[in-house]
């Protein structure tokens, strides 16, 4: 024999709709974000900013290599830059 797996009686149902009720209740917005500024905050990005290297040599060193290949860009690479180009509508033509 199946046993059903809800209780068909009326308090049973009543318990379930309250419960159901109080899980569904109405959530708080969180308060909206104010326009403020820390501070604290700027001056320790200000402090990194300062402390990170005007040039950095790995930067150049990378884009020397990168101008020094002549297959850099690669025709693939060109091919589809290209073709993104060529199929872009043309913004000046007016079309109204």
């Amino acid at each position: 024999m199946i046993h059903s797996a809800s209780s068909s009686s009326p308090s049973a149902r009543s318990d379930a709709l309250a419960a159901a009720s109080v899980a569904a209740a109405p959530v708080r917005p969180a308060p909206a974000p104010s326009d403020q500024i820390h501070i604290d905050l700027s001056s320790t990005l200000r402090l990194a900013l300062q402390q990170s290297p005007e040039i950095r040599p790995e930067v150049i060193a990378r884009a020397r290599a990168i101008a020094a290949d002549g297959s850099y860009p690669s025709d693939t690479i060109l091919r589809a830059i290209s073709a993104v180009i060529i199929n872009a509508p043309d913004l000046s033509e007016d079309h109204s």
